[in-house]
């Protein structure tokens, strides 16, 4: 790749943050894969979005992240979309393919490799609790990994009644819509239960989903996609229960290798990005 850059670049078209530990995961790998790279966190206005990735072309970036508010903005100046962020209809990765900047989206892809350490979605019954943008894009991933059934609990019904068609009808997986209201008893037969929405979240680390816990079964695999903290008042109450447990954290980190892989072609090393994550005391 020729530019006027001494090393390839990645980055992330972001809102201010005080610490990106996307940054910090991609850095580490480039590090220990030898790769002469750089991933630069750039805070980009919604106003100078198109003025953003017209730079990123002309400068020869190999790609880039793009996180809320523009993962679907970003799409009207890109050339096109992978499958699966057509279905999201959103997009966090973009990634140059020869002269195109093709979107792409590892939120839903990294939570779904991550929860394959711990069980294979191929035909489980699937609880997903959320229907936002990481809820969305984890509901049509796990569709797509094999899942036979997913039901979509939400407390706006509008919400969930969306996501839940979009995955009966672009997926092959059957689809449903519960109401979120109130403490929401885990239905009998669950496979797997996926929390997808921003309880729980750092600096609110005491919190947790409005759940029945007596309807938890240790033989329910429990997935957070919370990363800060890792370890969750969901996961330690699932764990006190015998389930198996898969933190956000792993989510995070798959994100990284699979963008990673996207843009360099190779397999980054997760274990060295979960330590670059652990060294921030996340």
């Amino acid at each position: 790749m020729t530019h006027n850059f001494l090393s390839p670049l990645t980055g992330s078209f972001a809102m201010p943050a005080a610490e990106n530990p996307t940054v910090a995961m991609v850095e580490a790998a480039y590090r220990h894969h030898g790769l002469d790279w750089r991933y630069i966190n750039c805070e980009v206005a919604p106003e100078d979005l198109g003025d953003a990735v017209r730079g990123a072309r002309a400068m020869g970036w190999a790609g880039f992240n793009c996180s809320i508010p523009h993962k679907v903005a970003v799409i009207a100046h890109l050339d096109g979309l992978g499958d699966s962020a057509r279905i999201i209809g959103a997009v966090n990765t973009i990634v140059r393919r020869g002269d195109q900047l093709i979107g792409e989206n590892t939120d839903g892809k990294g939570f779904v490799r991550a929860l394959e350490a711990v069980t294979d979605p191929k035909g489980k019954r699937v609880v997903l609790l959320g229907a936002g943008g990481a809820a969305r894009a984890v509901g049509v991933e796990m569709a797509l990994a094999g899942a036979a059934e997913i039901i979509v609990v939400n407390r706006s019904a509008a919400r969930g009644e969306e996501v839940a068609q979009l995955i009966d009808q672009q997926t092959p997986a059957r689809a449903s819509y519960q109401p979120w209201d109130g403490s929401y008893a885990i239905p009998e037969g669950t496979d797997i239960l996926i929390h997808a929405t921003s309880v729980g979240l750092f600096p609110d680390v005491d919190s947790m989903p409005d759940l029945d816990l007596s309807t938890l079964r240790p033989s329910m695999v429990v997935a957070d996609g919370i990363h800060n903290p890792p370890l969750t008042p969901l996961l330690r109450a699932a764990q006190a229960l015998g389930c198996k447990t898969a933190d956000g954290q792993g989510m995070l980190v798959n994100q990284g290798v699979i963008g990673i892989k996207y843009w360099t072609g190779i397999d980054a090393d997760p274990e060295v990005m979960r330590q670059a994550l652990v060294e921030l005391k996340l």
